[in-house]
Parts: C-alpha cells; structure tokens; sequence
C-alpha cells in the first residue's frame, strides 16, 4: 500500500496525458485495426515508460539506479547504437516486395519521386515555424510514409522528437485509407478519378528480377551513399524473394523477421514517449506537419500524373500518382477502391502498385539525400 500511494503521488498531469495516448493507440490497432502490429506495442510502451518509478527505464533499488531497464537498453543498442531494427526490417519488406508492376512499366518510377514532394514541403514549413535545422529535417521525412525510414533519419540527425515523429509517422500511415481519398479529392475531378488504363502490365522475366535489386543498390551507393544501408537491406530482402534458390529464408523474412522486429521496434521506440519529452507544444506541431507532409506528398503525386497527361494522347489515371507515396501495400489499394467507387469496374490496381513500390524505394533514397544535404550544415 506504502508503494501504491508513493507512486500515485508522483504521477504528473502530463504522465496522465500520456496513458490516453497510449490506450488511444491501443485502441486504434483493436478497434479500427490500423496498423495494429505497431500501434498496439506504442501504445503499451508508452504507458509502461510513464509509469512512476518504471523499471522499464531503470532498475532503482533503495533510490539507486543499479542497471538499465528493458525498453531503455532495447532503445540504446537496437536503435540508437546502431539503428539495427529499422535497418533490419527492411529485409523483410524487401521480401515482401514484387517490383514486377514497376519493372514492366519503367515511368512508375517518376510517379514515387513526385509523391516525396511532401517532404520537402514539411521541411520548409516545420523551419518556418522555429524548429531547427536537424529536426525540420527529421520532422519533414514524416513524409516518405515510411515509419522506419522515420526512425531512422530523425536518430541519425539526432532530432529531440524521436517519439512524436515515430507515433506522427507510423499514425498517418494508418490512416492512408482516410487522409488520401481526401487528398486525391482535392485536385481531382470526377471524370479524372473514372479514367480507364486498358491497357495491363506485362510479364518481366526473371533475369530481369534478379538483376534489379542489384543494380539499384550499385546505383544508390553512388547517388546517396547515406541511404544504402536502407535500400541495401530493402533489395537485399527483394532478392532473397526472387533468386528461386533460397524459399525459406525468403519466407523467414516475410514472417519470422518482419513480425519480430516490428514487434520490439513499436515498444522500444516507446522509449522516446516519456512525457517530459512528449507532452508538449512542439509534440502537435509535428503532428499537424505530419499531416501536411503525407497531403502534399499525395497532392505532388497526383499533380505530376495530371501534367504527364498534358503530353499523352492515352491518358493515365491521375490517382496513379497518389500511390507513389511509400505506405506500400495500402496507398495502391487505396487508389483501386477509390477508382471503382467513381467507375464501377475500373482495374487500376497494377498500375498503383508499380507506382507505390517506386514510391518505397523514392522514400529511403529521399532519407538518405536528406542526410547528406543536412549533415553538412551540422
């Protein structure tokens, strides 16, 4: 009893803001199953961290701190240390993969650059309202829709947002099915959003599959070395999928890897959800950026389609544009409901999908560019 009224004296008013933001997130993963493999761990994790006295954090005895706790020793050597598990993840999304959309149809690849254009938007408006360099930067990759893209960009620029970047990121991620159709509305017509693409993506071989993640790894070593740690790690998970000579790992990847990870990275990175550093003014100014970002990424998307269309007598379906973002497989889908909604059997869905996996490599060649144009003004 003696503890129990100690610890509930020391709980802060921002402590109890921070247990309804994690029984918030935990509810968003249960109720309405956004993204529920990250959600639900924020959510417990920032409720765990900000509880008085959390052995989560440190181990006190007799009012010494006597070692680590878990979530603390998790976030200094898996993510701070070494930035392993968003790194990590990305062999397993690289298997997750099919570049076969893209790979038949080249020109996606301009559709995942115009959707970055959210980035660099969020960047200029999140220095416009006083952030400093380092965490405008970090606040703008909210864009690549990308959450370990995210993580890892805001730790390595050493941005004192981690928590209210990753929850912001992996947030509107979730809420793809909402926020884009809304987007897409915007600058979109009804007779735009019921264009028919007749004509399918063809079959790539599998030479040509194999020969991809290779070659783009080469070619992003050169143009942005920062980001081959997570493009790497992304095509080297493609091409355990496509050699044909090593299923297991190739499944292990796409189960057992991805859903560890993704596991201990929502709880660790609820290390950076302590209220002192989460509860404040700055904490929704990152999220309403956030929200401005995955907007104009959708916006730019859609935009560039509409000006590519100025030059086509075969006109593609602007919505296209919008899946360029990286929130990869959701944005396609989300596209391909929206056009059957507008034109009752319209198939656009390939299409979409060679686009929003262009728009997964553009968002980790667009973190690494980032960290190499701020870091040398650090």
């Amino acid at each position: 009893m003696e503890f129990l009224v100690e610890g509930l004296m020391n709980v802060t008013w921002q402590q109890c803001v921070m247990y309804v933001v994690g029984l918030v997130l935990i509810w968003l993963a249960i109720k309405k199953e956004y993204e529920p493999s990250l959600l639900l761990p924020m959510g417990f994790g920032a409720i765990l961290v900000n509880l008085p006295f959390s052995g989560v954090i440190d181990q006190v005895v007799q009012g010494k701190v006597e070692a680590q706790g878990i979530i603390q020793w998790l976030f200094e050597v898996g993510i701070e240390a070494s930035e392993a598990m968003p790194i990590l993840l990305f062999i397993g999304i690289g298997a997750m993969i099919d570049f076969g959309p893209l790979l038949s149809q080249p020109v996606m690849f301009l559709f995942g650059a115009a959707a970055q254009f959210g980035i660099f938007f969020a960047i200029c408006a999140a220095t416009l309202m006083g952030f400093d360099l380092k965490d405008a930067a970090s606040i703008g990759i909210i864009g690549a829709a990308d959450g370990p893209t995210s993580i890892l960009v805001s730790q390595v620029l050493d941005s004192n947002y981690i928590g209210a970047i990753a929850v912001a990121a992996y947030s509107y991620m979730a809420l793809v099915p909402i926020v884009q159709p809304f987007a897409i509305k915007l600058v979109t017509t009804k007779k735009e959003r019921a264009i028919r693409m007749n004509y399918q993506p063809g079959n790539v071989n599998k030479s040509m599959r194999i020969a991809f993640p290779i070659v783009v790894t080469i070619i992003v070593g050169f143009i942005a070395p920062s980001s081959v740690a997570l493009v790497g790690f992304l095509m080297f998970g493609n091409l355990l999928r496509e050699c044909g000579v090593l299923k297991n790992l190739s499944e292990t990847a796409q189960t057992d890897l991805a859903n560890l990870i993704t596991l201990l990275l929502g709880i660790t990175i609820s290390f950076s959800m302590r209220a002192e550093e989460f509860v404040r003014l700055e904490t929704l100014l990152i999220m309403a950026i956030g929200l401005l970002a995955f907007v104009f990424d959708t916006i730019g998307g859609v935009m560039f389609a509409k000006f590519i269309n100025l030059f086509r007598k075969e006109k593609i379906n602007p919505m296209i544009g919008a899946a360029g973002i990286s929130a990869f497989p959701m944005s396609s889908r989300v596209v391909q409901k929206l056009a059957m909604s507008e034109n009752p059997g319209n198939i656009i869905l390939m299409h979409a999908a060679g686009a929003n996996v262009s728009g997964q490599i553009a968002s980790v060649v667009a973190g690494g560019l980032v960290i190499n144009l701020i870091s040398k003004f650090l």
